[in-house]
């Protein structure tokens, strides 16, 4: 483009020069030869210009790590000039992003496509954009280029591993999945409807119901004798521990078709403790039992024990965000948030923490009636100091704590599916006994 228009000048420069000192009527071409392809060439780039546009559409605003996000780009050159070329230029900040093309001998009053694929590796919010197209004459002379900013985000939630069990809680009450008996709380198990009696909260009354025979009706409820699962994610400054890595960059054509590439998570305590965290969210919300969640990353979050995909939608949208950063230590979440809890739920604990305040959390669950389980990620494996994990390990099972150790590389699914079998009858009894330190 430069060397373009130095050439352009050049050549005014000769027949300007030329017709002022010899009056030769080969200069006085070149002279308006350059200024009649500088005018020419600034008026066709100006003026296809104003008539490129851009359009990106993509199904779905929301994915997970390692899925492969398709998106479509139109071009469109609306004015009646011919495009010599136009230019695509996606900026969005999405690690190994594509999309960006160009797009040769566009004629008026057309519309291009291409679809692009990109290689999620990363969770977290990314605008889809903004987009810079640029087009140009068709000797190189001038460029202009629009930017068009990002009008959606697209949401990368953590890496989910199936798991096919895992410790469940079995709650203090007796009976199967619902007791046939009215509850004056508001469960998620409605027995039915009655009539409305002076008292009853707002919230109980069933609308359509009460429309139709023309007075008030309300639900009733029966209990549930399930306990909650809540997940403590340890977010704490000073406990994550990460191993310098690098992602190799996924060529096109390892995409085609739609393929996923195997995707391996990063060797980070934070990431391996986020995925553990989103896939047992996803595991017993599927199985309809109502899941709570608590964290104290860069703000203290607590989401409410709940069974609906919902409650599963916002903890995974909450870890896609998460930051090790926090100053509160794992007891200090647990207190917060533990005496919260129905006695005879369990509180799983995902942590790569040895210190001392993982005895002190259980210990303070273990008072409240409550099963802890602990999912301790290997330090050591991550490339941190050793020597305190055996020991932890062996003073939470003095404890009847299930503890689930996981190390750097290791199968997720495989790990965390088989911890339940391991995990033989007689300590599912023992679990059932508190065993408080001394």
């Amino acid at each position: 483009m430069r060397s373009g228009r130095i050439l352009l000048a050049l050549l005014l420069l000769i027949g300007v020069v030329g017709v002022l000192t010899t009056g030769a009527a080969i200069y006085s071409r070149f002279m308006y030869l350059s200024l009649l392809l500088g005018i020419g060439s600034w008026i066709w780039t100006h003026w296809t210009a104003r008539g490129m546009g851009l359009q990106r559409f993509s199904r779905l605003q929301r994915a997970n790590v390692g899925d492969i996000f398709e998106e479509h780009f139109e071009v469109a050159n609306n004015s009646r000039v011919i495009a010599p070329w136009i230019e695509v230029y996606n900026q969005s900040p999405i690690p190994f992003v594509s999309g960006s093309r160009l797009f040769t001998f566009v004629i008026g009053r057309q519309k291009r496509t291409h679809l692009a694929r990109t290689w999620l590796t990363r969770r977290g919010g990314f605008p889809l954009g903004p987009t810079r197209i640029s087009t140009g004459d068709p000797f190189g002379l001038f460029r202009v280029s629009k930017d068009i900013p990002a009008s959606q985000t697209l949401i990368v939630l953590p890496m989910i591993f199936e798991i096919k069990s895992f410790l469940f809680p079995p709650g203090l009450l007796p009976g199967g999945q619902v007791i046939r008996r009215k509850s004056p709380d508001i469960t998620p198990h409605a027995a039915g409807v009655r009539e409305y009696v002076h008292g009853d909260a707002m919230k109980r009354i069933h609308w359509p119901t009460s429309i139709r025979r023309n007075h008030l009706m309300v639900k009733e409820f029966e209990q549930d004798p399930q306990a909650e699962v809540w997940l403590y994610l340890d977010s704490q400054r000073d406990v994550h521990i990460e191993r310098p890595y690098l992602f190799d960059e996924v060529t096109v054509e390892a995409m085609m078709f739609g393929k996923r590439p195997k995707f391996q998570l990063p060797p980070s305590t934070l990431e391996y403790a986020i995925s553990i965290t989103a896939s047992l969210a996803h595991y017993f919300v599927e199985r309809r039992r109502a899941v709570g969640y608590a964290s104290a990353g860069q703000t203290f979050t607590v989401h409410p024990a709940d069974r609906s995909e919902r409650q599963e939608a916002k903890i995974l949208e909450t870890l896609a965000f998460v930051e090790a950063n926090g100053s509160l230590s794992i007891a200090a979440l647990v207190a917060a948030q533990s005496s919260q809890m129905p006695q005879g739920s369990s509180a799983v604990i995902i942590t790569p923490s040895t210190r001392p305040d993982l005895l002190f959390a259980v210990d303070d669950l273990q008072r409240r009636y409550l099963r802890p389980v602990v999912v301790l990620l290997d330090a050591v494996s991550f490339g941190g100091k050793g020597g305190a994990t055996e020991g932890l390990v062996r003073a939470l099972r003095e404890r009847r704590v299930p503890v689930c150790v996981v190390a750097c590389n290791a199968n997720l699914s495989q790990v965390l599916s088989e911890f339940s079998s391991d995990f033989i009858s007689q300590d599912m009894r023992t679990w059932q006994t508190h065993v408080l330190s001394q």
